[in-house]
């Protein structure tokens, strides 16, 4: 009997255990956010500055940065003492979008955000533009809060902005998925809108891009936003087929050869591809594309991501169900 207890607490230790880790295995970073909560901006200051013109990592760092900082005055502490640096503008721009999205969760949904202060955070992200001339990230952070206006911006205007992020960075994953939400049925658009948006930029993406997998995005948003409609009143009809029709499989498939197959071959999965990786191996999960999930999940090992999981349930039970149901080891 005893014997049996050890094997038991062998076999519960011995389990697959997904890390949710906010930084998505980037050590570099995740010493300049420890470095925020002592209040020392300078390792932040570093850690920018080694990045570089590496505009995918860098958006990846500002975002999460931004949201480590929200809380403190430590972007404040460092526009003070450099207050010449264009990181700190850019950083600082990106802290006030986390601000403002914040004050307006805070309020709830259809509360409007008093719209001097979303104007005062887009000057905010105009300056760091100014300072940062060649950076997509003030772009990025600016495309964010623009669906904090109430009834949106004129369509000319957000295709200017979006224009002046392109001709920076083309194949801003990020700031195309921002676009992608200001033109969905949950802000200012319709879900219509949002997929012809997705599927637009997924086709001019190469080989090798993640930017295909906003399809994969969008579907999650329209899941959302019906999930949140049907609260209480029970399951909205056809919508257990929602990940598995033909127009979904067919566009996870095309995902995947045109983001992973364009990837080099056993290359390894770098910490900005976590989150947008995890969306596809979801929609794999959830399509039943059993050859492409394990795969996907292979290629995860144990970097799982809240989001989109958080969206069909509990993210640990079904990280872990999916990859011991498919065999992944």
């Amino acid at each position: 009997m005893a014997a049996l207890r050890r094997s038991a607490r062998t076999a519960r230790s011995a389990r697959f255990t997904p890390v949710f880790d906010p930084d998505f295995g980037d050590r570099a970073l995740t010493e300049a956010r420890h470095d925020i909560v002592i209040g020392r901006w300078q390792g932040v200051r570093d850690l920018l500055r080694e990045t570089g013109e590496d505009w995918s990592r860098r958006t990846h760092r500002v975002r999460l940065l931004a949201h480590a900082a929200a809380g403190s005055s430590l972007v404040e502490a460092w526009r003070a003492a450099e207050p010449d640096s264009p990181d700190a503008a850019v950083l600082r721009a990106a802290t006030e979008v986390v601000r403002v999205f914040d004050t307006a969760i805070a309020a709830g949904r259809g509360t409007a955000v008093d719209r001097g202060r979303v104007d005062r955070t887009v000057d905010a992200c105009l300056r760091a533009a100014e300072a940062a001339p060649a950076d997509p990230m003030p772009w990025v952070s600016l495309l964010s809060v623009v669906r904090l206006y109430e009834g949106g911006v004129p369509r000319r205007q957000l295709r200017q902005w979006f224009d002046e992020l392109r001709h920076r960075d083309p194949y801003n994953t990020e700031g195309h998925a921002q676009v992608m939400r200001y033109l969905s049925a949950r802000w200012h658009g319709t879900h219509g809108a949002m997929y012809d948006f997705a599927r637009d930029a997924a086709g001019v993406a190469p080989p090798g891009s993640p930017l295909p997998v906003l399809v994969q995005v969008a579907r999650v948003e329209e899941y959302r936003y019906i999930a949140d409609g049907a609260l209480g009143r029970g399951p909205v009809r056809g919508f257990d087929q929602h990940w598995k029709h033909e127009l979904a499989v067919d566009e996870l498939r095309r995902t995947f050869e045109r983001w992973i197959g364009g990837r080099e071959p056993g290359g390894a999965v770098a910490p900005e591809e976590v989150p947008d990786l995890n969306y596809l191996a979801h929609a794999a999960c959830y399509a039943g594309q059993a050859e492409t999930a394990r795969e996907l999940l292979g290629m995860l090992g144990t970097r799982a991501a809240w989001v989109p999981w958080a969206y069909t349930g509990d993210p640990e039970e079904q990280f872990v169900r999916f990859r011991e149901g498919l065999g992944v080891t």
